[in-house]
């Protein structure tokens, strides 16, 4: 998986990922959200329009991140999901917990 973390104005952040969200990339996937939170970044966007493929465990990594980011007062959106993303958001209903954004513009 690649992952690119970019700053934004403010306290805002993109974190663009390419690949697979499993098992494999999940520790990856986390240190790049605490890293933003670190930097004071609690306003997180997920660009997942790149990402093939989500399994449980990068879902937990992401919940985790929305809750890490709830807490520094702040939020995670995901962003452009494809097809196996959002049929699993829906399965999970994870759909109703966060905020999905076609487009980074929208989030």
């Amino acid at each position: 998986m690649k992952i690119a973390l970019e700053a934004l104005d403010g306290d805002a952040a993109v974190l663009r990922l390419d690949g697979r969200l499993d098992a494999a990339a999940a520790p990856k996937v986390q240190k790049s959200l605490e890293e933003a939170l670190a930097q004071g970044r609690a306003h997180i966007a997920v660009d997942l329009d790149q990402v093939s493929f989500i399994d449980s465990t990068g879902l937990g990594t992401l919940v985790s991140g929305l809750k890490a980011s709830r807490r520094a007062e702040g939020n995670l959106r995901l962003v452009a999901p494809g097809a196996q993303v959002r049929k699993l958001l829906r399965l999970t209903t994870l759909d109703r917990v966060f905020t999905v954004s076609e487009t980074l513009e929208g989030a």
